[in-house]
C-alpha cells in the first residue's frame, strides 16, 4: 500500500522524499496551488518575494549537507550571520548562525524536493485517507480538522507585508529584529537576500498586532507601512501587499513527531521552530515507517 502525506511544506516533502528513496510508495496531497507551505515565495511585479520563512539556518549535519547540495546546484547561498537589532529607540547588531537564502526564492527549494514525487495540488483533505500510513505535515490545529488526535499545540499568527519602493533608500541592514515594537517583529531586505538588489522590504508583524486583523489582513497595510517607514526613516512605499499567516510560529513540543497508530503528525513544532526542524521531523516520520515495514521496533511518540 501507499503512504499518503497531507501537506507539501518542507516536512511533508522531506518525508515523501525519504520514503521514495527507500522504495516505499508515497503520494503527497496539497490543498494549495503550489508546494512549499511557509517556504513561500510569491510573485509581485515580475519578481518573487519571500514572505514566509525569512531564511534557513543549520546546525544538524544532515541538514547542513542538504544546504550544501542546494548550494552546489545554485539553489541556495549563505547570506549573513549578522542582523541589526532595533530596541527602545536604539540600533545595535547581533551575530548568530549563518543564514541561508535562495536566489530563486525559498519556495524553489521545496520545488526541488518535490521533483519526481507524486504530488497532487489543490486537493483539500477533510478526512483521513485510506492508506498504509497517513502523515499530516501541518500545524496541529489544521490536523485537528482531519483527525481527532489530541495534539495540544499552540501557534501564534503573523502578518507579512511586501513593501516595494521607487529606489533603495535605506541604510544597509540585511535583516533586523525589532524588539518590543507594537507592530513589527522583523524586517528583511528582500533585494539583498535574493541578490538582485530590488527595492523591496518584507516585514513580519508581532502576533499581538496580527491576531485581531486576521479576518482582513489587507486593512493592516497602512499601519505596517507606516511602522517600517518610521523605523528606517523612509519615504512612503509605492506598494504594500499583506499576507496572513494564521499559524506562523509554534510553541515547541517534545519529540520528533506525533504518532497514534498509523497516523503521524510532523512539522516544525517538534523542536526550535525553523525550517531545519520541519525537515528533520518529516525524515524522522519516514524512517519510522520504513523500520515498521521492515519489522523493526520504535518507541511510541
Amino acid at each position: 500500500m501507499t503512504v499518503v502525506v497531507v501537506g507539501a511544506g518542507i516536512a511533508g516533502l522531506a518525508c515523501a522524499r525519504e520514503l521514495i528513496d527507500a522504495g516505499v510508495p508515497a503520494r503527497v496531497l496539497e490543498r494549495g496551488r503550489v508546494v512549499g507551505g511557509r517556504l513561500a515565495s510569491e510573485r509581485f511585479d515580475d519578481r518573487y518575494a519571500d514572505l514566509g520563512a525569512a531564511y534557513l539556518t543549520a546546525d544538524d549535519p544532515a541538514f547542513q549537507g542538504r544546504l550544501e547540495s542546494w548550494r552546489i546546484d545554485g539553489l541556495a547561498h549563505p547570506w549573513t550571520d549578522t542582523f541589526t537589532v532595533f530596541e527602545g529607540g536604539t540600533r545595535g547588531t547581533a551575530t548568530g548562525p549563518m543564514r541561508w537564502c535562495a536566489p530563486g526564492g525559498l519556495r524553489s527549494l521545496a520545488e526541488d524536493l518535490a521533483r519526481e514525487l507524486d504530488v497532487t495540488l489543490e486537493r483539500q483533505v477533510t478526512a483521513l485517507p485510506g492508506a498504509e500510513a497517513v502523515v499530516l505535515a501541518m500545524p496541529g490545529p489544521q490536523a485537528a480538522r482531519i483527525t481527532s488526535l489530541d495534539l495540544r499545540q499552540h501557534w501564534s499568527p503573523a502578518l507579512a507585508a511586501v513593501l516595494t519602493y521607487r529606489k533603495r533608500d535605506w541604510p544597509d541592514f540585511k535583516g533586523a529584529f525589532v524588539n518590543g515594537h507594537p507592530v513589527l517583529a522583523t524586517v528583511c531586505d528582500d533585494g539583498d537576500r535574493r541578490g538582485d538588489h530590488a527595492p523591496v522590504l518584507v516585514a513580519h508583524s508581532t502576533a499581538d498586532f496580527a491576531r485581531p486583523r486576521l479576518a482582513d489582513p489587507a486593512a493592516a497595510a497602512g499601519d505596517l507601512e507606516a511602522a517600517v517607514r518610521d523605523l528606517l526613516g523612509l519615504a512612503p512605499a509605492e506598494s504594500v501587499r499583506v499576507r496572513r499567516w494564521t499559524f506562523a510560529q509554534p510553541d515547541p513540543v517534545a519529540g520528533e513527531f506525533h504518532r497514534q497508530g498509523t497516523v503521524y503528525v510532523a512539522g516544525d513544532v517538534f523542536g526550535k521552530p525553523r525550517v531545519q526542524t520541519a525537515w528533520l521531523s518529516g525524515r524522522a516520520v519516514a524512517r519510522h515507517i520504513i523500520r515498521a515495514r521492515r519489522g523493526g521496533h520504535s518507541t511510541e511518540r
